[in-house]
């Protein structure tokens, strides 16, 4: 979740440094700091809150020097404070570090080092990290490091810079994410793309448990056992104006209109020119080996985990394969059952979601094949599953998911298609209807996105309730359950979405005057019920919105507003009744006067468990 970033040149360290962070700030956080060598000593900065904070610290007094480091911390161990915000030095100040993710053995580290004499000032697993450095370091500060990195366990992004050494940054990282920028007489290393797409395109991705050296004109990159590791360069490929707002009034409301682009680049490669097949290159697969498979899982988080909710029935429906899906942070505390006759697809818009990393490696462990179906390239995930499928919604810095979680339904639907293909369980003809209708989608979504009037008319009239419930059945449910993630991560208003068959059974408790339902309303097999369930709703003096597709003139009769979105086949219509629930969620936390692209205790990629 934190943010890192580090420079070595010849150029002075802080503006790189504080504007670096900036470009970070979409990874949620609560403190800021820098260290700078200046004339042999370490100058550390660093505070409570907003980047804004330690820029008004440092005004007129701005570190000097050209080697520095720098962190966006987001709370773990130790609540948000000046002492608890990165970076920690040592006792003597020889040592400044900045770290992502938990060292889970800090404690006991932290014990023994204060027997030896060491204080300490805050309360973070990282500054034993610096103290442990301090008390191994024999005149060599990689080995120094080394030593350090065989005594500390966890999750970590780690950077170390030395006064002893003043010339040198050395970094490491082992299930969070870091790269190093490639300059001219000057280097950069940062936890994302975004910090330094500025300054160079040209980039080392580092992967779990290599250890680079990095000088301002110099990069030494060994593994674990010391020896030298040949990276190849990671070409940026999409330019600095994909990370600003571009004219929006927030990153959030960008990437809702960027999904039409996203969802087309995302398909139109992988959709043959007669409509007739799928083509996922990224696959060799063939009847035996998807024959070989009992089960499928998928597992992810958040957002992610909704898109594998659709995935299922996907799967199910198109495939005719069995499909559980799991919450990563709970799916390998449960023992699952597992061998090499299952298929684990993991799903993660950032490919650095510390429970879906771990969950992907122990079923790796324990002999299922993998699959990840990421947006990053060069991730943890996307290294470490034995496939991978990109999905190619460009860079998404707002906090709340849009355009990550289309893409991601495109492709589950896409690997369900080709899925069918293969073990020919779908015909030609229904092939070419879905993959006609799936080509038509990102028009389709643009058509949703013209008027979103109505939309914010709702959003004022009822944005200031405090409770909101979705409903739906089928598909629908899977997307009401997004819906509702992204009305409560934004606008903080409480918000719940319910399998609509299961109000009876207790939800209608909650159901009074004047409470916002939405109620989709789109999958012909369950139609109506569903309206039964809209009508046991509207008994109760609820206001109900509800959501259908353009062909449908029954709904309006038994609700209170209605919302359509162009005629698609229904199993592609959960693409399109997304979009008014993510415009619904936006207006509602503008009209509450929300921090839409920052949300309170949340993060972008969440890398601590």
């Amino acid at each position: 979740m934190c943010g890192i970033v580090g420079y070595v040149g010849s150029k002075q360290a802080e503006p790189f440094l504080i504007d670096g962070l900036t470009k970070l700030e979409y990874r949620g956080y609560d403190s800021a700091g820098i260290a700078v060598i200046d004339n042999d000593k370490i100058d550390l900065e660093k505070c409570v809150g907003r980047l804004d904070a330690l820029k008004a610290k440092i005004k007129g007094h701005e570190p000097k020097g050209v080697i520095g480091i720098g962190h966006t911390r987001w709370a773990t161990h130790g609540g948000p404070s000046d002492v608890n915000a990165h970076p920690h030095l040592d006792c003597k100040g020889d040592f400044a570090v900045v770290h992502n993710g938990i060292i889970e053995n800090y404690m006991q580290l932290k014990e023994k080092l204060i027997e030896k004499g060491h204080k300490f000032l805050s309360e973070t697993d990282t500054e034993v990290v610096a103290h442990l450095l301090e008390e191994l370091y024999d005149g060599d500060f990689e080995t120094a490091v080394r030593e350090v990195l065989k005594r500390i366990e966890g999750s970590y992004s780690l950077l170390f810079m030395s006064r002893r050494d003043p010339d040198k940054l050395i970094c490491t990282k082992k299930d969070n994410p870091l790269i190093i920028g490639l300059g001219d007489g000057e280097n950069f290393i940062a936890s994302d793309i975004p910090a330094i797409i500025g300054y160079t395109r040209r980039n080392y991705i580092i992967n779990d448990g290599e250890i680079a050296v990095v000088k301002k004109d110099s990069i030494w990159i060994t593994n674990q056992d010391g020896l030298p590791v040949t990276k190849k360069v990671f070409e940026v490929n999409w330019n600095a104006e994909a990370a600003e707002k571009g004219g929006y009034e927030h990153f959030m409301l960008k990437e809702i209109h960027e999904q039409p682009k996203a969802v087309r680049d995302t398909v139109m490669p992988r959709i043959a020119k007669d409509n007739l097949s799928v083509i996922l290159n990224e696959l060799k697969w063939n009847k035996e080996y998807l024959d070989s498979f009992h089960k499928i899982f998928i597992v992810a988080c958040g957002t992610a985990y909704h898109a594998g909710l659709v995935g299922k029935y996907y799967i199910e429906k198109l495939a005719r394969i069995p499909v559980e899906v799991d919450i990563a942070s709970e799916f390998r505390y449960r023992s699952p059952i597992i061998d090499e006759h299952t298929l684990v697809i993991v799903i993660s818009q950032s490919g650095e979601t510390i429970d879906t990393l771990a969950a992907l490696k122990e079923t790796k462990r324990l002999g299922a094949k993998t699959l990840a179906i990421t947006n990053v390239v060069g991730s943890s995930i996307a290294r470490d599953a034995d496939e991978v499928i990109y999905t190619w919604a460009g860079p998404e810095i707002a906090v709340a998911s849009t355009k990550a979680y289309t893409t991601q339904l495109v492709t589950v639907f896409l690997l369900a298609m080709y899925m069918a293909g293969i073990k020919k369980c779908i015909s030609p003809e229904r092939t070419k209807q879905l993959l006609t209708q799936l080509r038509k989608l990102p028009d389709q979504i643009d058509r949703t996105l013209e008027d979103p009037e109505p939309i914010k008319t709702f959003a004022k009239k009822y944005g200031f309730n405090e409770d909101v419930f979705f409903i739906g059945r089928s598909l629908d449910y899977d997307v009401a359950l997004e819906g509702a993630l992204k009305l409560k991560e934004i606008s903080y208003i409480h918000a719940e979405a319910y399998a609509a068959g299961e109000l009876k059974h207790g939800t209608l408790a909650l159901i009074i005057e004047g409470v916002p339902v939405i109620a989709l309303a789109t999958q012909k097999s369950v139609y109506e019920k569903t309206i039964s369930n809209i009508k046991e709703i509207k008994a109760r003096d609820a206001i109900v919105i509800g959501i259908t597709s353009e062909s449908n003139d029954t709904l309006v009769k038994c609700v209170d507003h209605v919302i359509k979105v162009p005629n698609t086949d229904e199993l592609l219509i959960p693409l399109l009744t997304v979009v008014p629930l993510q415009l619904l969620a936006y207006y509602a936390a503008i009209t509450r006067g929300c921090d839409v692209d920052k949300p309170r205790n949340l993060a972008k990629s969440v890398t601590v468990e």
